[in-house]
């Protein structure tokens, strides 16, 4: 099942039409393991209608890798393809006879970074292939793989590949819009929740079951034992850390609710510089971001010291929280499922903001806010914090947003409390907070009261209830 990845699949096909600098195209597609890199580029591949080879690496010793691409190229058994000595002496061989070639045609080289590792000289290989022969031809190669960091140095001046690249793109996990193609039957409190759990990795949907609802999925899917979900992240961790068991410890205090340094350090008792550079190594992988309050102008933000350490990736938020502190123990998994049951509301009340966060971007995106913000995030200080807040420095307005993931509806008061209590309070902590115009938004999951949705609409506020949030997000 193929789903989405629209705009992906528009800018691969534009390649294949591209004039400029040449019809030779390289591009670059890397992203986090399980993300659906494969998935896109042999669909694209294989609804392009061009001739293609996809090829990917094995984490075996560069002849091995050398002996199985030729045996791709040549499509013959792998005991009957030339291993060749380097991979200078491969390309030397292969490169004229691409560029020979008349159609236009589609090279995928995937998990680059194995290769690479095996055997630096390939980088260096590509690069004099792609000077003296293929940058002129009709080929269009796409490099392709899963360790961030290694496929981003790969674009770095020291590079051999640097400059030449005609493209390049780091894939992202599915929209929340995407659960609806999975999971058509569900209702969209459960599919909230479940983004929350697993996110948009098309794998982690796939391996979930359809029929079952969220819980029954964390219990017979997720807690069974031997499951791949239950080795998942320590099999990332693997393929790009050392040291696990210190990035692990860090993992789990961010995912108890420490998202400051000193409260990180103190829960891991790892002292401030040595927690610094792990914090920024798992930045570089995507795992974990430091958030500032979306209120800061530039300049406070590069002198702030507010910022905030939180996961990026849902399921490590949900594993480390829920599943890593619970492996060693002699749990069963119904034990551990009632556990994640009792917080799993509160759990998901952190996501659901991110979504009412994306509503307002995609209506800001559709003209249908009261100004075009700047950046949406959040704010937080010592006297009050927002889920979500949309700002325009430049014009001077601002969207106050509160999320409620509660049973029961949002009452009157949650409003007054927004309006009249937090709002002052942000307005006295902007410059110049006197000129700005402030507008507001209550995000609900079961719905408003009477009085409430009517203190809202009186105050030009906007009342945002699941199925509104659902169908814009939807879109």
């Amino acid at each position: 099942m193929f789903v989405d990845r629209h705009e992906e699949l528009a800018f691969l096909n534009r390649l294949l039409t591209r004039k400029q600098p040449g019809p030779a195209q390289m591009l670059l597609l890397y992203g986090r393991r399980r993300v659906g890199k494969t998935e896109l580029l042999k669909h694209w591949c294989q609804q392009s209608g061009v001739e293609y080879t996809y090829w990917a690496a094995d984490k075996e010793p560069a002849a091995l890798q050398r002996r199985s691409f030729m045996a791709t190229m040549l499509e013959m058994p792998e005991e009957q393809a030339s291993a060749f000595d380097s991979w200078p002496a491969l390309w030397r061989w292969l490169a004229p006879r691409l560029a020979e070639r008349p159609d236009k045609q589609i090279l995928v080289l995937d998990e680059l970074s194995y290769a690479s590792a095996s055997d630096p000289a390939l980088l260096s290989a590509l690069q004099h292939a792609w000077d003296h022969h293929l940058q002129e031809s009709n080929v269009i190669l796409v490099l392709c793989g899963s360790q961030v960091t290694t496929m981003e140095a790969i674009m770095q001046h020291q590079s051999p590949l640097f400059g030449r690249f005609t493209g390049q793109w780091h894939l992202q996990p599915l929209p929340f819009s995407s659960l609806r193609e999975f999971f058509p039957d569900w209702p969209a409190e459960e599919r909230v929740a479940l983004y929350g759990v697993v996110g948009g990795i098309p794998a982690y949907l796939r391996w979930l079951d359809k029929d079952l609802n969220l819980v029954d999925n964390i219990r017979q899917v997720i807690l069974e034992p031997g499951n791949i979900f239950l080795a998942e992240p320590e099999l990332l961790l693997h393929d790009e850390l050392r040291d696990l068991s210190t990035y692990q410890a860090i993992l789990r205090a961010i995912s108890k609710g420490h998202h400051t340094l000193k409260m990180i350090s103190d829960d891991c008792l790892i002292g401030s510089s040595g927690l610094t550079f792990h914090l920024n190594k798992l930045q570089e992988l995507r795992l974990v971001e430091r958030r500032l309050p979306v209120t800061l102008t530039t300049a406070q933000q590069r002198k702030s010291k507010q910022g905030r350490y939180h996961l990026s990736d849902p399921f490590f938020r949900f594993y480390f929280r829920f599943l890593f502190p619970h492996l060693s123990k002699l749990m069963s998994p119904e034990e551990t499922t009632a556990h994640i049951k009792n917080e799993l509301r509160a759990f998901v009340g952190l996501s659901f903001e991110k979504l009412a966060q994306q509503w307002v971007v995609a209506q800001a995106r559709a003209g249908e806010l009261p100004f075009a913000p700047e950046a949406v995030g959040s704010h937080w200080s010592r006297r009050v914090q927002v889920d979500v807040v949309a700002i325009n420095h430049q014009s001077k307005e601002i969207l106050l947003g509160e999320c409620k993931w509660g049973e029961g509806k949002v009452k009157r008061q949650v409003v007054r409390e927004l309006i009249e209590q937090k709002g002052p309070k942000v307005r006295q902590e902007l410059r110049g907070g006197d000129d700005w115009s402030f507008h507001y938004a209550v995000f609900a999951r079961s719905g408003f009261t009477e009085a409430a949705a009517a203190e809202l609409s009186a105050r030009e506020g906007l009342v945002v209830d699941l199925p509104a949030l659902d169908e814009v997000l939807s879109v």
